[in-house]
């Protein structure tokens, strides 16, 4: 009996469906076998190779990235979004599942994934010579090479024109100086696309790990995304061949467009941190007993797991859109801009009210709630804060910029 069916005789018999708390709205409808089967797979890889040890990873602030690196490749979604060089050639709702599933293991595993495929391998892939892409993407694609995205300077942020990392000519070689901050996958990089600022506007460069003058520092003290690397670049006097620069473009379309690719994932894997926290709170106000009974039965309780589900669903319902959009070539980055401010301000109000439903338990790393939490006020800022998103969404309203 196929489901409309099934609704008309349930009303006839005055019977009533009962949606899946985990599923409310019937999403899982909307995707393919083929997309079901991915995300079944990704997410199996999650429970069996992340969780068992990602509580430790956060609690000693580290990441085995050549590890995560073979497993994500062995798994083809390293670059996955690509064509070619051993990349899958996804649809846009493939690669989004794939960010949704690891990032409700961790937003650090997530972002590992999101550095290497959205902004090392794909300037490399867009905008690199056919021997860049030859030397790097493959390697890339398995994981056996580590790539890290360098635009961020301590002095410069939400404002990467305004960088200091420069790149000037000397006979027919480049010279960078300058630092970067904040450089996902950094100090184990193998290649690390470097943005500087050059008399042809700003471009980008690969630097390969050991180049003279290249140094990777990892930051220390972080109470964020703590199962990631996350390092500071200093580059003195580095000397790169012609051929070290990507031919394909010139000024900040080059960066801002690999930040887009990056942002789409995250409106997805932001949904995922958000369903783990969800699920946790549903499934602990079911066991936690107070006042004689679980504290499922409280209305206030009720009201926080609901708005956590409708949030969830929300997200996912605006994330598969936008999929869409992408796959049919229509997708604008202020689009990208909403699902990635939206989701990610939903995922950062479901873990703060799934953390209150489980009280003092909430901040035990026996739980994945107060690591969520704590990743996703990382989320909310980089890639583009919230306030920056924010004027993003308003100059494509009001065609008047609120920059400068």
């Amino acid at each position: 009996m196929n489901t409309e069916a099934q609704l008309s005789h349930a009303a006839r018999s005055g019977a009533t469906l009962s949606p899946s708390p985990h599923d409310f709205l019937g999403i899982d409808s909307l995707l393919s076998e083929e997309e079901l089967l991915l995300r079944s797979t990704v997410r199996r890889y999650v429970e069996e190779r992340i969780l068992p040890h990602v509580a430790d990873w956060y609690e000693q602030g580290t990441l085995p990235a050549r590890e995560i690196a073979s497993d994500l490749g062995r798994l083809g979604l390293l670059g996955m979004q690509l064509s070619g060089f051993g990349c899958a050639d996804s649809s846009a709702t493939a690669y989004g599942l794939a960010c949704l599933e690891l990032e409700a293991g961790d937003s650090g595993v997530r972002s590992f994934m999101s550095v290497q495929g959205a902004l090392a391998m794909f300037p490399i892939w867009a905008y690199g010579s056919d021997e860049q892409r030859e030397r790097w993407l493959a390697q890339m694609a398995t994981g056996e090479a580590i790539g890290c995205f360098a635009l961020t300077e301590p002095d410069s942020g939400s404002d990467p024109a305004s960088m200091r990392t420069t790149a000037r000519r000397d006979g027919s070689d480049w010279l960078l100086n300058g630092t970067k901050l904040w450089i996902t996958n950094g100090s184990v990089a193998d290649v690390a696309v470097v943005w500087a600022q050059s008399e042809d506007g700003v471009r980008g460069f690969l630097v390969p790990a050991g180049t003279p003058g290249f140094a990777a520092s990892d930051i220390p003290r972080k109470l964020s995304l703590r199962a990631s690397v996350t390092s500071e670049l200093s580059l003195v006097n580095v000397r790169l061949p012609a051929d070290a620069a990507l031919p394909g473009v010139a000024g900040m379309r080059g960066p801002l467009s690999c930040l887009t690719e990056a942002r789409f994932g995250i409106a997805f894997g932001a949904v995922g941190a958000a369903r783990t926290c969800y699920e946790t709170a549903l499934q602990y106000s079911g066991e936690r007993n107070q006042f004689g009974g679980p504290i499922s039965r409280f209305q206030l309780t009720q009201q926080k797991l609901v708005e956590m589900m409708i949030g969830v669903q929300r997200g996912m319902l605006l994330a598969l859109h936008l999929a869409k959009l992408k796959d049919a070539g229509r997708i604008s980055p202020a689009q990208v801009s909403f699902g990635k401010l939206d989701n990610v301000r939903m995922a950062l109000e479901a873990a703060r009210s799934a953390r209150s439903v489980l009280g003092a338990n909430g901040i035990t790393l026996d739980y994945p709630i107060m690591r969520h939490m704590n990743n996703l006020e990382t989320v909310i800022t980089y890639e583009g804060t919230h306030e920056i998103h924010t004027l993003v969404l308003g100059q494509a309203l009001t065609k008047q910029s609120a920059f400068g």
